[in-house]
């Protein structure tokens, strides 16, 4: 698998790095797009985790049953905004038959990250096994994303080792996952899916047709910012 050097998050030998978050519901909507780029192309991208922290930038906030907001500190303009994502994200979700669910608390998405992590070294399958579950679970309310426990069932469900992951969690696991949470926003990142392409950050699922084009050998102009009925 490809390393990763945390104070230099735009540098991998992968053709493609993408920077995904277990709880960013657009991050769930291009992964199998992303998957199946892979497969055309018979590459393997650089998987990375960028844990959004999103009390930083769109307040905090926990919700009861029927959406009833318990607590926060929200304004309403970060309302509307939020609102407004899921709306959309959601509209995305229905016209592939994917469930996505709300959450209902601003989770800490660390741990899974980290699970990310421990798997990018394991068998493609395993790794993608894991993503599938995470992300399907999470979007269900069917996961704890924050507990470390339930990733390492998430981990042996996806066929992946378990064996020392106790350890990498609690040690390099983490240094490597707060070293690069740290570079990268210097670096220009701020969101995910993130992909990296020659060197240059794309933040957005829109740019899939892009890197389409990019990996193809760049045959021909570049499509605009749009999505191509040829993308699954």
């Amino acid at each position: 698998m490809h390393k990763i050097d945390p104070s230099d998050p735009l540098c991998s030998d992968a053709p493609v790095i993408v920077y995904t978050d277990i709880k960013s519901p657009y991050a769930f909507l291009a992964k199998d797009l992303t998957y199946a780029l892979e497969d055309k192309y018979g590459v393997l991208f650089d998987w990375r985790p960028l844990t959004l922290d999103i009390p930083s930038y769109l307040g905090n906030a926990k919700a009861g049953e029927g959406g009833k907001v318990l607590e926060g500190d929200r304004s309403p303009r970060q309302w509307a905004w939020v609102k407004y994502a899921y709306h959309d994200a959601k509209r995305y979700a229905s016209l592939r038959g994917l469930t996505l669910l709300g959450p209902r608390q601003i989770w800490d998405s660390s741990p899974a990250s980290i699970g990310l992590l421990w798997m990018r070294d394991q068998d493609r399958a395993a790794f993608r096994k894991y993503l599938d579950l995470a992300f399907e679970r999470f979007f269900k309310r069917e996961l704890t994303i924050d507990a470390p426990m339930e990733i390492e069932k998430l981990i042996v469900e996806a066929g992946g080792e378990p064996e020392g992951f106790a350890e990498y969690f609690e040690g390099e696991g983490h240094r490597i996952h707060d070293a690069l949470q740290a570079a990268l926003h210097p670096a220009g990142f701020y969101g995910v899916p993130s992909f990296v392409i020659g060197g240059e950050i794309y933040f957005g699922r829109e740019h899939l047709p892009y890197l389409d084009w990019y990996l193809s050998g760049q045959d021909g102009p570049a499509p605009d910012i749009a999505y191509e009925a040829s993308l699954p």
